[in-house]
């Protein structure tokens, strides 16, 4: 295994500047929100040459169940290979079926793949996937919140999967049960005003069951292609985006903060009843969204409300 560099946001850490504070500040939001299980982590461990800071910048996450069927697996590589064509990182959990898939697809398309582990980065879990994480740690990264050497347990990747939903700016569920941990990670995202998308299937398979459950329950948008995820997420890689243009720091933000950014109001304060019934988007949302754009300096609070204020270049 190559070395593994330690990032953290406590005293005696090496941040190297590689500490992705903005998408980790969405958990601390979250926290003070009420929402459980989503506390930031004291410290990173990275494995790889891909800065975890960069990396984490306009990344998606697809994840799904490990018994995936081959129509999920198809979907999952494809959805890698082509998100990472277009310059966007793919993250996953490295595991079995849709992570594994996933993983390779964005690979074989020479891009930017990063695998969040529930053990220590050092360790080649699960055991089959171990020349998959060599191949990601040479060109990607792989990260763990916990010591190399730690060692794999189950609630180890419950904890887990809050930092796949956190450290991306979507998450997509390709294939999963109704209990899986791929809704947790969907409802994670959520919580932390994340895009959650979900793929449909046959309406036979169990293995669609879950991704049908968060489109009809309103959880999740559904999504069957590329430029659909690149659509719902807000993404800059979308068709027709000129890279020889300046982008705006709005590019960057999914469509209902776009839409509460499009309601605030550099004049006059106004409070979040109102940016709801302007943006169209529900009021718990806004409330989410607000404390997210403030921290990115898109917005700031007053007594009265929010107004907008002019992002800093």
């Amino acid at each position: 295994m190559s070395s593994v560099s330690s990032l953290g946001n406590t005293p005696g850490l090496d941040t190297e500047g590689e500490w992705p504070a903005w998408p980790l500040l969405s958990m601390a939001v979250a926290q003070r929100r009420g929402v459980s299980g989503v506390a930031p982590p004291l410290a990173l461990w990275v494995r790889g040459p891909a800065r975890l800071d960069e990396a984490v910048d306009q990344a998606i996450a697809i994840v799904g169940a490990r018994a995936a069927t081959g129509y999920g697996e198809h979907n999952a590589a494809e959805l890698g290979y082509h998100l990472a064509s277009r310059g966007i990182p793919v993250f996953s959990g490295a595991a079995y079926g849709i992570d594994g898939a996933a993983h390779r697809g964005a690979l074989s398309a020479d891009g930017t793949t990063v695998a969040l582990l529930g053990c220590g980065a050092d360790v080649g879990y699960p055991a089959q996937h171990a020349t998959l994480l060599r191949s990601i740690g040479k060109v990607g990264a792989v990260v763990s919140e916990y010591p190399p050497g730690t060692s794999p347990a189950r609630h180890r990747f419950l904890v887990r999967n809050r930092l796949i939903a956190a450290l991306t700016e979507g998450t997509v569920v390709v294939e999963a049960g109704r209990r899986s941990g791929a809704r947790n990670t969907a409802s994670t995202a959520g919580a932390l005003g994340k895009v959650v998308m979900a793929m449909p299937g046959p309406v036979s398979s169990g293995m669609s069951a879950g991704c049908h459950a968060l489109i009809r329950e309103g959880e999740a948008t559904l999504v069957t292609s590329v430029d659909e995820i690149l659509e719902t997420a807000g993404r800059l890689g979308a068709p027709g985006a000129d890279p020889s243009k300046p982008r705006r720091r709005t590019d960057r933000l999914g469509p209902e903060a776009l839409r509460v950014h499009d309601a605030l109001s550099e004049r006059s304060a106004r409070p979040e009843e109102r940016l709801a019934a302007e943006s169209g988007v529900p009021v718990d949302r806004v409330r989410s969204l607000l404390p997210e754009l403030e921290l990115d300096g898109f917005a700031e609070r007053s007594d009265t409300g929010w107004r907008r204020r002019t992002a800093k270049t």
